[in-house]
């Protein structure tokens, strides 16, 4: 981690004397939208965003208070999705353990490093198109 100062006096580095200098972290993965799943550019500074639109907070706003405020003995946090998506998430799911099977196999019987990068590559591309849940 490298430690930035946002002052004009001090121009290294490392020696800043703001209690609020910012610190950033180069290997950062971006933050997704717990609406739609869009990656989200973060400032750097404040509190770190949730939602990359305002519509997107206000939709799930909306759909906390609709589930709690009709009587329903649905928790406010449970995710409701449709059949054929609950279907396409356990196919995904499924497709991420196999490759992960797959790097184990690969490791026990001694694969190249080259080899094993590309499974690692694969499941890590796989994991990140599941994380997008909507």
């Amino acid at each position: 981690m490298e430690v930035e100062c946002r002052s004009n006096s001090i121009t290294r580095i490392g020696e800043c004397l703001f209690p609020w200098a910012r610190i950033s972290d180069v290997n950062a993965t971006p933050a997704t939208c717990a609406w739609c799943g869009v990656e989200i550019a973060q400032s750097g500074r404040g509190r770190p965003r949730k939602f990359c639109r305002a519509s997107c907070r206000q939709r799930a706003y909306t759909q906390r208070n609709n589930v709690s405020l009709s009587g329903s003995t649905i928790s406010p946090d449970s995710v409701i999705m449709q059949p054929d998506r609950y279907q396409l998430l356990k196919d995904e799911l499924f497709e991420l353990r196999c490759a992960a099977e797959d790097i184990a196999t690969a490791s026990s019987e001694g694969a190249s490093a080259g080899e094993i990068r590309d499974l690692c590559d694969e499941l890590v591309h796989l994991a990140k198109r599941i994380e997008k849940l909507r």
